[in-house]
């Protein structure tokens, strides 16, 4: 048992993991650009909701192999093939991440298929080393029926598409992993979950997002040399670097990561968390749109914003250390400041200038509480609730 818990303790990222993540850098960007399409001023509907079917499978398919790898990854030759067909698999649903995906349909969703039942087979060869341990037996067989239904519900899109030219049940796909993996999945993997790897895996998601982040704010810095320019590039430039800050100041100083969990609703919060991060690298992209009208432009762009920190703060209460759970004043004033930050980008709309330095202050006023926060339980601590 002692044995176990230091192998346990001492599980670290490995290089393959980092090289499979990489796969994923470009997919971000393969699903950004499905956003860049307007219609009448708006962006074209069709290639929204593709968007989001697209974004939410991705993170997803991740999050699979993420959970598979932290309980029961060996960094065995076989945990490596089974790797990169999947790294293999995901350039066929990166290439058919476009607006006329309809030319791309067969090929994107059978490699969607193959990765779930890579991931399921997997579970499958596991479950030989847990025969005497019924807790460990009923996860697997849990994960493996959730793993081939997704696969069954995808297939059956196929079906839907080639009838009825819709595409619902790949939503119903992406929302039916998410559930039952909630409900049925992990339940019983408390005490096998190494959080602290689960963390970092997620921390290190959250970078290569933020590198594509980083990418497409360059457009910002490609216009004649400028005051405006300079001050546009900068401020964008403010934003991301706040955003990192902000994520780091809870990895680093507020989440717990030696924590007893089973991670569920950790990295639940990590597929909205990521989501708004996308959203927040086109919204800094739409600022410079002129296509785009104005009200959906600054909708889009506070909403992800909101969402992007809304989802950092839920981590408090689950996630944060023991001596730090009370977040409710931290909660208030952050609260506050979203609210106040919304009804200035409306009264001031029009003003591009101002609505990107507000953007930009907004950041850095939710930095400080968080700082303040944190480094408050590095020198003093707190009580519980």
């Amino acid at each position: 048992m002692i044995k176990k818990l230091i192998e346990q303790k001492e599980k670290k990222v490995e290089y393959i993991e980092l090289i499979y993540d990489l796969i994923f850098v470009y997919i971000i960007g393969r699903n950004n650009s499905l956003l860049h399409h307007f219609s009448g001023g708006f962006v074209d509907i069709t290639a929204f909701l593709a968007y989001i079917m697209t974004t939410l499978a991705i993170i997803q398919i991740w999050n699979f192999t993420t959970y598979y790898i932290n309980i029961y990854g060996r960094h065995s030759v076989r945990d490596h093939i089974f790797l990169f067909i999947n790294m293999f698999l995901l350039y066929f649903i990166a290439e058919g991440t476009r607006t006329d995906w309809q030319a791309y349909h067969t090929q994107y969703h059978i490699a969607w298929m193959l990765i779930l039942l890579n991931v399921a087979v997997q579970y499958l060869i596991e479950l030989r080393n847990h025969k005497d341990e019924p807790g460990r037996k009923k996860q697997i067989i849990s994960m493996t029926v959730i793993l081939l239904c997704e696969t069954v519900i995808v297939g059956c899109e196929m079906i839907e598409y080639r009838f009825f030219h819709t595409t619902w049940l790949g939503l119903v796909a992406v929302l039916f992993g998410m559930v039952a993996v909630f409900l049925f999945g992990q339940r019983k993997s408390g005490g096998a979950v190494d959080f602290a790897h689960l963390s970092e895996r997620a921390m290190l998601y959250v970078v290569f997002t933020f590198g594509e982040m980083i990418i497409a704010i360059a457009s910002y810095f490609t216009e004649e040399f400028s005051v405006r320019t300079v001050y546009f590039s900068l401020m964008a430039f403010l934003i991301v670097v706040g955003l990192f800050l902000s994520y780091g100041m809870f990895y680093d100083h507020i989440i717990d990561r030696e924590k007893k969990t089973n991670g569920l609703l950790y990295m639940f919060f990590h597929i909205f968390i990521i989501f708004a991060m996308n959203n927040i690298t086109n919204g800094l992209e739409f600022m410079r749109e002129e296509e785009l009208s104005l009200a959906p432009k600054m909708t889009f762009l506070v909403a992800s914003f909101i969402l992007y920190f809304l989802f950092l703060f839920l981590l408090l209460r689950n996630y944060a250390k023991v001596r730090c759970k009370k977040y409710r004043l931290l909660c208030l004033r952050a609260g506050v400041i979203c609210t106040a930050f919304a009804l200035l980008m409306i009264v001031f709309r029009e003003n591009m200038p101002v609505n990107i330095t507000l953007s930009a202050t907004f950041v850095f006023l939710l930095f400080a509480i968080i700082y303040r926060y944190g480094k408050a339980m590095d020198n003093i601590g707190f009580s519980d609730d």
